[in-house]
């Protein structure tokens, strides 16, 4: 596997990328090769690849900062950093081999990243060792019934209750719902003060009066509702005050999207590897699918807009690790570029495959429902276009 994660089998060349990434980030490349082809041996639920990516795979300690139990970094004592590049390397090889693992990954991610920024020594020392090893599965429970990507106005309530709160509302589209062990919750402690009221709390999984739900999806992914009906936590479980929650959420977010894109990409080039071997050998009108010019312009779009998402990650992971500042526009760009454009390549994946490509059991039939929630969470397409013309604006 080179320096991005890709499998060299493909023979789509990585020039370029190296600048991005050290040699840490080259051997851990190595070792995601053979984590990829375990997974995509794998045929475990939900449950048993969430468990496998702790002890067994060693992923989980990407996801924590050093600082606070994790994987080596450039920041021993910082409780605020991940290397993002690690993030994109491993989440472009869980997608090339198992979308599932991926999601679960990056949310275990989503679901424990908040305690390391914004928790006290003691939270973090409760919740983030048993996260490394996978004993404890997180998710990260935002997004509500009336609040998507409008998170100022999520109605979820935490009710002052002695020397604790109570949580009241509903949350849904919530990854990792029912494997997880416990979720950190955004509520607002403080409604008439809007998004300056959100708190974020971390509640465990059978906490009374909070009910889980899960919710069938087009694709093997664990989510679900949860219903908080006065659930009650203690004031050991908010992180950080009352009123931190907003800045939490989006700083977390903003931390992970660019992994978002990464995950497109091995999408993308697990489509691409089935349709060369699918157009090398399949015959029509006396050859292979190959020797049609038609095909062979589908190819080189791919194969382009493949290699213009790697760039664009592997460039905008680079200004998070390295560089001053959020880089968020960086960031939206490379996660429109890479998840719109591997949507496109899935897509002409399918129709060069022709009637197989829609058969159950295929692997381009599974990644054309797999790519298309990426370009909805940690952020729509919209939004991110959003995030790129307000920089723009900004910089007049």
């Amino acid at each position: 596997m080179n320096a991005s994660g890709i499998p060299e089998r493909l023979g789509l060349t990585s020039v370029g990328l190296e600048p991005f990434f050290d040699e840490h980030h080259r051997r851990l490349a190595e070792r995601l090769e053979e984590v990829a082809e375990r997974l995509m041996a794998d045929d475990r639920d939900a449950s048993g690849i969430a468990a496998a990516m702790g002890e067994e795979l060693g992923l989980y300690p990407h996801l924590v900062p050093q600082a606070c139990g994790g994987a080596a970094s450039d920041w021993p004592d910082d409780p605020t950093r991940v290397d993002v590049r690690s993030l994109v390397l491993i989440r472009e090889a869980l997608g090339f081999a198992h979308p599932q693992a991926d999601a679960i990954f990056a949310v275990q991610g989503l679901g424990s990243y908040p305690i390391a920024v914004q928790g006290n020594a003691e939270q973090r020392a409760r919740w983030l060792p048993d996260v490394v090893t996978g004993r404890r599965i997180a998710a990260f429970a935002l997004t509500e019934p009336e609040a998507g990507s409008d998170v100022a106005s999520l109605r979820c309530e935490a009710l002052p209750d002695g020397d604790g709160f109570r949580l009241r509302g509903e949350k849904t589209l919530i990854s990792n719902v029912p494997i997880a062990d416990h979720y950190v919750v955004f509520a607002n402690a403080d409604p008439e003060k809007g998004r300056k009221g959100i708190s974020a709390f971390v509640v465990q999984a059978e906490a009374p009066g909070l009910e889980v739900e899960p919710l069938g999806m087009s694709i093997d992914h664990p989510v679900g509702s949860l219903l908080l009906d006065d659930c009650p936590v203690g004031r050991d479980s908010l992180l950080g005050e009352v009123g931190d929650g907003f800045k939490l959420a989006m700083r977390t977010l903003d931390t992970f999207r660019i992994s978002v894109g990464a995950a497109a990409n091995g999408m993308a080039t697990a489509a691409l590897e089935d349709t060369l071997d699918h157009v090398t050998t399949r015959r029509q009108f006396g050859a292979p699918l190959a020797a049609q010019q038609i095909v062979q312009a589908y190819l080189a779009e791919m194969a382009t807009e493949l290699d213009a998402g790697r760039l664009m990650v592997a460039r905008a992971a680079y200004a998070k690790d390295r560089l001053e500042g959020r880089h968020s526009a960086e960031v939206a760009m490379a996660k429109l570029v890479a998840t719109e454009g591997a949507q496109r390549i899935i897509d002409k994946a399918v129709q060069l495959h022709g009637g197989r490509g829609v058969l159950s059991g295929t692997r381009v039939e599974a990644l054309y429902r797999d790519i298309r929630p990426l370009r909805i969470y940690e952020g729509t397409t919209e939004i991110q276009k959003l995030i790129i013309s307000r920089a723009l604006l900004d910089a007049r």
